[in-house]
């Protein structure tokens, strides 16, 4: 799911740098966008975070569907059918407007499955179930911009308390550093390597099922999500 994160796949897709969208929010009554830019730069694209905002935003708002695809009759200029199909335009600027497109919402909710169903089916292996898990650690530049609650509303994450989730960073990099500084953290690392177990998700039998199951918004169960089930329901009231 990495790529798509970081802006492969999006027609207006970027990394978490200097004019990205990085946040979103619209008007549940005109469907105006209120969008957060990294470095209060004019628009150049959008970044994962902004991409995860948008879609839950859309969702909420009544612009897409539990498929993701956009809803006839929304009342709202920002909504066009171009070539490639409907889009959402996020902003309007003098060289390129910004939007989302119906595939690029395709795109994201199939990289936001893969990630959930690979969650279900580690746990189900060892047989555990959500709620034993105690820390979920978010690696990477893409979990600094990363707003959990907006996360869990597409089904990206699970429906988990957000005291729960924290973030680390470049993990990678800072866990080189440490191996190369200290024998004791090297030692370590090189402990938790001998017990870990790898498992391929594309051959398992289970990843399917779980991966078909988490191709909505934000699941085809909802009661999996009652956080969201709850906010969906006042919203639409």
């Amino acid at each position: 799911m990495g790529p798509c994160f970081e802006g492969s796949g999006i027609r207006h897709g970027m990394r978490a740098t200097e004019g990205a969208i990085e946040s979103v929010r619209i008007d549940r009554d005109t469907f105006e966008p209120d969008l957060g830019v990294i470095g209060d730069a004019v628009p150049a694209g959008i970044c994962g975070s902004g991409m995860i905002d948008a879609i839950s935003e859309l969702f909420l708002s009544g612009v897409i569907d539990q498929k993701g695809k956009f809803v006839k009759d929304v009342n709202t200029d920002r909504i066009r059918v171009e070539d490639e199909g409907p889009e959402f335009v996020f902003y309007r600027g003098g060289l390129k407007d910004i939007v989302l497109t119906e595939v690029d919402i395709e795109n994201v909710v199939r990289a936001k499955a893969a990630l959930y169903a690979g969650v279900c089916l580690l746990l189900r292996e060892v047989g555990l179930t959500l709620d034993v898990v105690e820390k979920v650690y978010i690696a990477g530049g893409f979990g600094n911009y990363l707003n959990v609650s907006k996360a869990i509303m597409i089904g990206m994450l699970p429906d988990m308390p957000e005291d729960k989730f924290s973030f680390i960073g470049n993990a990678s990099i800072a866990g080189a550093y440490l191996c190369l500084l200290s024998e004791k953290m090297r030692g370590e690392a090189e402990a938790i390597a001998r017990k870990m177990t790898y498992m391929e998700l594309s051959v398992s039998r289970g990843f399917m099922d779980e991966y078909m199951s988490a191709l909505f918004l934000p699941h085809t169960n909802i009661d999996l999500f009652p956080t969201v089930k709850d906010i969906y329901r006042a919203d639409a009231r």
